[in-house]
């Protein structure tokens, strides 16, 4: 039974940090004139900040996908790929960031196509 509260736990913890960070976004779209393009942009900047601080690693290490699966845990992503790479030398410095990150962007594109194969997009008319 102990392991199900963890499993429990876990959960709670994940949807409870992801939540506050949508939230958070959400704030920002609808108190300010900024752009999508700009809020996302803000967000990842945000994200590299953090883990640039070394503050962003215990929300990872307490909220696990909660923290990483929004778009300031992308900006982890490319600032810790970016960091270890710079342990190994300048060049990795410059491609760790796009290597850590490339599963998850070639990922996306390649079921973007697929779903692009399934489905016709049309323009939404109002």
């Amino acid at each position: 039974m102990s392991e199900l509260w963890e499993i429990l736990l876990m959960f709670v913890k994940a949807f409870g940090v992801g939540g506050l960070i949508c939230a958070g976004a959400q704030l920002v779209i609808n108190l300010t004139d900024l752009t999508s393009g700009k809020i996302l942009v803000c967000f990842m900047l945000g994200g590299v900040a953090l883990t640039a601080l070394g503050l962003y690693q215990p929300l990872v290490d307490f909220a696990g996908a909660g923290a990483t699966v929004p778009i300031s845990g992308f900006g982890y992503l490319l600032a810790n790929g970016a960091m270890r790479g710079a342990q190994k030398g300048l060049y990795e410095a410059l491609t760790g960031s796009l290597a850590a990150a490339s599963a998850g962007v070639s990922a996306a594109v390649v079921f973007s196509f697929l779903m692009s194969l399934i489905f016709r997009s049309h323009t939404k008319h109002s």
